[in-house]
């Protein structure tokens, strides 16, 4: 028998493009506890065993929070968002109920929490779909109080020996953020999906991982010789010498992580970080990233009891801008509702939170005062030294009359903010496609606004009708699906056509197996998770040139950035530069300026980029200014 007929293919999902060879090491969460037959209930003191259970519950919630706020500091903040539903289930009262009446029946702490817990674990699975992946939230938080019930040590995964490749039932998002991604060479678990916690950790720290490979993977031996590829979603038990050799070739890392990407037709491309939290923007900066395509601003409404203030956010928002030192830097307005609930904003969830009141849909509803606050901050923000390259995004737009309303919100804004006298600037304004309606509309939204930005995570779950939290429909979650790749194909080619840039926010940025599509069909930025070693190699899979010769490398610019200049400037889809972005703003600044002196001489408006169109297009005619060249 040769050594491939020896090999053992076991198939699952990928959860990163990464390839690791080890040695396997079985883990099982709850190994070490099992529980004795309860005793008899007549001998049970209900108060002392909710005492117990009180105390450990304690104990799990700080635990939990001191992992939060070190996967933070190592890895980035949305992925410490993560550890949130543990602790809303940590407090939820209804878990809470069901132990103390299991207490109240006559069973110890230990044994109610098992039962308590699996009638909860039993509710979410039956419900199906999304409700049903946070299960594993709860069998996570199960074992972790067990464990401090019963005084059992877990398996310490930050000390495992250099090449191990886990191999478990599954994996909660502490356990994976407690791996080393320079000792270990990868994980497998039986259940999951490309969407599951352990999955978005493994992309963020750059470790090779396969999930959903089912049974079979348990049957895995200890110490089995194991490759695991993540591009094919494959764990190799037994591979063959050459197998193994590929898969170490293919998980060397070359650091290029400040080289200029470009293609070789001279098409230069920007590779951008997608971050959580101010915190980030240093370390996003350090990766290599020309710039941040996506910051989350929900981590400012998250773990507090009321909504930030406008002071708090501006300052927030000129943390993030000083690292990136005027280039692009976008942000996304506030994006709750659907899997992101805030509890004081009072936003019923409805039957589907993800078809529901989210994202821009807030805006005109009791709350707009939160947008308001927001875009005063950012208004602000971009009038500082670093605030050159600021850029706003709006989520979810899914008509061009919503974003003909917010455009007018900003005009509002900034007409308020002028008349107080107070310095601001209108950053470049776009919108998020991610609903097959904007992605229809992208012609008319493009027209309005100076960038589009596709979220490929919620385009393919809203094109597919496939929920991207239910493994059972992981298959038709894929982005490379035809009806998906129309969506993105017809959003590029209306960007372009209106002369707007026209970047990627989603997972599929990411996957180094699509960079030549991505390319191909035109995309000008690909932004991606910060953080791990996806960047560096996806930066050697965009980038296709060489360093010019002679002399040092030349300053490093992405898709908008003038030769020497440091401006931005736009670049044409056959690779060569389009009109001077100075003069362009020069010229748009001019036209303010009537605009602004007709409708307000003291205080015209501060109006830079492209978002100069909105005035010229929509504000002039309702002034009566015909002409502002």
């Amino acid at each position: 028998m040769t050594a491939e007929n020896q090999e053992r293919v076991l198939r699952g999902i990928g959860a990163t493009p990464l390839s690791g060879v080890g040695t396997a090491v079985r883990y099982d969460p709850d190994a070490d506890l099992s529980l004795p037959e309860p005793p008899d209930p007549e001998t049970v003191e209900s108060g002392v065993e909710v005492d117990r259970f009180e105390a450990a519950r304690e104990a799990v919630r700080e635990r939990l929070q001191a992992e939060r706020e070190r996967t933070a500091e190592r890895v980035g903040g949305s992925e410490a968002e993560i550890f949130d539903a543990h602790l809303q289930f940590l407090a939820d009262p209804q878990i809470e109920g069901l132990v103390e009446d299991a207490t109240d029946g006559g069973l110890p702490a230990e044994h109610a929490v098992r039962e308590a817990f699996g009638d909860a674990i039993d509710q979410l699975e039956a419900a199906g779909g999304l409700t049903s992946e946070r299960a594993d939230d709860l069998r996570e938080l199960r074992t972790r109080l067990l464990r401090e019930l019963l005084g059992a040590e877990a398996t310490d995964l930050a000390a495992l020996p250099e090449g191990a490749v886990v191999v478990a039932e599954r994996l909660g998002p502490g356990d994976t953020a407690r791996l080393d991604p320079d000792v270990v060479g990868g994980f497998a678990t039986a259940t999951g999906g490309r969407t599951s916690h352990a999955a978005i950790m493994a992309r963020s720290l750059g470790i090779p991982a396969v999930v959903g490979v089912g049974e079979p993977l348990l049957d895995v031996a200890d110490g089995a010789a194991v490759v695991v590829d993540g591009d094919a979603g494959e764990v190799v038990v037994d591979p063959s010498a050459e197998r193994a050799e590929r898969a170490r070739e293919r998980g060397r890392d070359v650091d290029v992580r400040h080289e200029q990407v470009t293609t070789v037709d001279g098409r230069s491309i920007e590779v951008a970080a997608n971050i959580g939290t101010p915190a980030e923007a240093a370390g996003a900066r350090e990766q290599g990233a020309d710039g941040v395509g996506l910051f989350r601003t929900e981590f400012f409404f998250l773990d507090r009891e009321e909504p930030p203030t406008e002071d708090e956010q501006y300052e927030a928002f000129v943390e993030v801008l000083q690292p990136f030192d005027g280039d692009r830097v976008v942000v996304r307005t506030l994006d709750v509702g659907g899997d992101k609930p805030v509890p004081y904003l009072d936003v019923a969830a409805g039957e589907n939170p993800f078809l529901g009141v989210r994202g821009v849909r807030l805006a005109p509803g009791e709350r707009a005062d939160l947008l308001e606050t927001q875009l005063r901050a950012l208004l602000r923000a971009a009038a500082t030294d670093a605030g050159d390259g600021l850029a706003v995004m709006f989520p979810l737009v899914a008509t061009v009359g919503e974003l003909d309303d917010l455009l007018e919100r900003v005009e509002a804004v900034a007409a308020a903010l002028g008349e107080e006298g107070v310095p601001h600037e209108v950053p470049e304004l776009g919108v998020m496609v991610e609903t097959p309606a904007s992605a229809f509309v992208a012609a008319e939204l493009a027209e309005r606004v100076d960038f589009l930005s596709v979220g490929t995570n919620d385009l393919t779950q809203y094109v597919m009708a496939a929920d991207r939290g239910d493994e059972r429909v992981a298959g038709l979650h894929d982005p490379r699906h035809p009806a998906v790749l129309r969506a993105l194909d017809r959003t590029v080619r209306a960007a372009h056509g209106a002369d707007a840039w026209v970047g990627m926010c989603g997972e599929m940025a990411g996957d180094p197996d699509l960079t030549e599509l991505l390319l191909g069909l035109g995309f000008d930025e690909l932004s991606m998770s910060a953080g791990g070693r996806g960047d560096p190699g996806r930066r050697r899979g965009v980038s296709r040139g060489e360093r010019p010769a002679g002399g040092d490398r030349p300053r490093r610019r992405g898709h908008l950035r003038g030769v020497g200049s440091g401006r931005r400037q736009r670049v044409r889809r056959d690779g060569g530069p389009g009109p001077d972005r100075r003069q362009a703003r020069d010229r748009r600044r001019s036209r303010a300026d009537v605009l602004g002196a007709a409708g307000d001489a003291a205080q015209p408006l501060r109006v830079r980029r492209a978002h100069g169109r909105r005035y010229t297009r929509v504000v002039a005619p309702r002034l009566g200014v015909t002409s502002a060249a």
